[in-house]
């Protein structure tokens, strides 16, 4: 979608393919809408282009009531991306703003505030205040709609400072006060979903919508083989699964539970978060941990050119790379996890939460704690862990440098750097420096060759003498698929 013209013509054929990636605005109507929106089809001369809602918004136009552009997936360039603006993207979309405003993001990347206002208009048009302004709208149309919560509750909850200022971006955004959004709640059959209303325990109900086919079985079996007892379970039978997992968030703790089943784009999701401050934050934590803003259409037609990976990537459409809900969980997990099987790390894992973890104040099904802090680690005996003294030593080290910031894992770390950083600790080899900037930093274009089970898939497909350049940038996918090879190999005849 480089020129206008191909937009138009992704428009014209309603392609939800490029759902986020572009939005559309009609000059006439005064609305903004996704590609794949089913009304009436505008002519040329009435259309203009924005890469993100914000900026459409930022130029005078409504979100359309009918296609809902604002519940988008997200755009799979912030996290192919490693520039300032994918960095700063991946940052505002955590809350950053809203919790340090546009100079703790500055801080975050390294650069000075006029300068990231400045390349962020150029490249997304629009500045951190206004994406950030977009999302708290976004998040408070979700509290309207699945919520009976009072207007001045969601107004502090989604983030704004005041409720004169979420009123008056409710009516800007969407053309309704907020009473009447909430009476605009469309219903259950319509094409973009809509999720009823919380009934307390329930938790707020979320639609969390994803770009194209969406191999779930595969990412449930992931997630459930490295379950950890008392933060992760998988309930239900495959095919119909739920996984539940505890968070730690900035204002305190949270429940995120995710269902298997799929429905048309999208996978239904229960937050129960102890302060709805939260919200986006846990939202966007689930959303990288399921790896929901993918490309599988361009993953597929890259992947599917090379001969050795044509046959797994048709076998397995919309496989997708799991990432993580809390990137210093996974750095911590990865040191457990080194030199030993899956089944062993998460055996070491759980005697980890049981001996460190803070406990939840009132246990949540099989949820018991939360995954123990870096700061908590950092100075821990680990006797309780069945490994030889080097690897306990490895996950204070680690623990260390993630609590004084020697790392940096948050969602806009540079990623170069931050392997940089892990590799010169005691302990993390290449492997494991990898395997967090795959999971924890989400990124979409890491090979671990030194990994039996990718040896072992790529044996099994033929790809040994392939070479693993023409996959860049999507050899994290790769590799996934290398593993799915190895474990069908491993299963037995009629599995």
């Amino acid at each position: 979608m480089t020129t206008d013209d191909s937009r138009y013509k992704a428009v014209c054929s309603r392609d939800g393919r490029f759902d986020g990636e572009f939005f559309f605005a009609v000059s006439t109507t005064g609305i903004y809408c996704r590609p794949s929106c089913p009304a009436t089809t505008p002519k040329r001369q009435n259309v203009r282009f924005f890469p993100t809602a914000a900026a459409a918004q930022g130029s005078g136009f409504r979100a359309c009531r009918r296609c809902r552009p604002d519940a988008v997936p997200g755009s799979a360039e912030w996290n192919a991306r490693a520039d300032v603006v994918g960095r700063a993207m991946r940052l505002i979309g955590d809350g950053i703003v809203d919790r340090e405003g546009v100079a703790g993001l500055a801080a975050r990347l390294g650069y000075s505030a006029r300068q990231v206002q400045r390349q962020l208009n150029a490249e997304v048009g629009a500045g951190p205040i206004a994406l950030a302004r977009a999302q708290r709208a976004h998040t408070a149309r979700i509290l309207l709609q699945t919520t009976t919560l009072q207007a001045a509750e969601i107004a502090f909850a989604a983030g704004f400072a005041s409720v004169r200022q979420f009123n008056d971006t409710v009516r800007e955004i969407y053309a309704l006060t907020p009473s009447g959004l909430r009476a605009a709640k469309p219903g259950r059959s319509a094409r973009y979903g809509s999720v009823g209303t919380a009934n307390g325990a329930g938790g707020v109900p979320l639609r969390l919508a994803h770009r194209g086919p969406y191999a779930a079985a595969e990412v449930f079996d992931h997630l459930g083989e490295r379950a950890i007892t008392g933060v992760e379970e998988i309930t239900g039978e495959r095919g119909a699964r739920t996984y539940r997992r505890t968070l730690h968030l900035p204002h305190g703790t949270g429940v995120a539970e995710v269902g298997e089943v799929l429905g048309s784009g999208w996978l239904t999701c229960h937050l129960h978060v102890g302060d709805l401050r939260d919200l986006t934050t846990a939202t966007q934590r689930v959303r990288r941990l399921f790896d929901l803003d993918a490309d599988p259409y361009a993953v597929g037609e890259r992947l599917g050119a090379d001969p050795a990976l044509a046959p797994l990537v048709a076998l397995r459409p919309g496989l997708r790379a799991p990432g993580s809900a809390d990137p210093h969980e996974l750095a911590v997990r990865a040191v457990l996890g080194q030199q030993v099987s899956v089944a062993a790390g998460r055996k070491l894992g759980s005697a980890l939460v049981a001996a460190y973890g803070q406990p939840l104040a009132v246990p949540n099904g099989g949820l018991t704690h939360v995954f123990p802090t870096a700061d908590a680690l950092a100075e821990a005996p680990l006797g309780e862990l069945g490994m030889p003294d080097a690897r306990r030593d490895t996950v204070r080290t680690i623990a260390g440098a993630l609590a004084d910031c020697t790392v940096s894992l948050d969602a806009g770390a540079d990623r170069d750097e931050a392997e940089k950083a892990l590799l010169g600790l005691r302990g993390v080899g290449p492997w494991t420096a990898g395997y967090i900037r795959m999971r924890a930093l989400g990124d979409p274009d890491v090979l671990l060759t030194g990994d039996v089970a990718i040896r072992a898939g790529m044996r099994h497909a033929g790809a040994e003498a392939v070479d693993a350049e023409a996959w860049r940038p999507w050899r994290t996918y790769a590799m996934h698929y290398f593993w799915s090879a190895a474990a069908d190999r491993r299963r037995p005849a009629g599995a």
